[in-house]
């Protein structure tokens, strides 16, 4: 698995500004970044994968977080295998 700055995950979703991105945190429709470090974060590049193909797929918003939070369950399990 890669974790991909904002930047990558602009050019994959076709966002333009870093503001879209965290826009669609705050709505719910795209998974908060995880920390890599004090001030830096990023995304699971399979998280972001899964996002554009769902809006590829042209599925709605409801579905769209349905899935952002089945993504952040994931995230909670694997750390419980941990």
């Amino acid at each position: 698995m890669a974790l991909w700055r904002i930047d990558a995950c602009k050019a994959e979703s076709g966002d333009r500004s870093n503001t879209s991105i965290y826009n669609r945190i705050r709505d719910g429709l795209w998974t908060k970044p995880v920390a890599i470090g004090q001030r830096a974060k990023a995304w699971p590049d399979y998280e972001v994968k899964a996002i554009v193909r769902a809006r590829i797929a042209g599925q709605s918003d409801e579905e769209i977080r349905e899935l952002v939070n089945r993504l952040h369950a994931k995230r909670v399990d694997q750390l419980a295998t941990v």
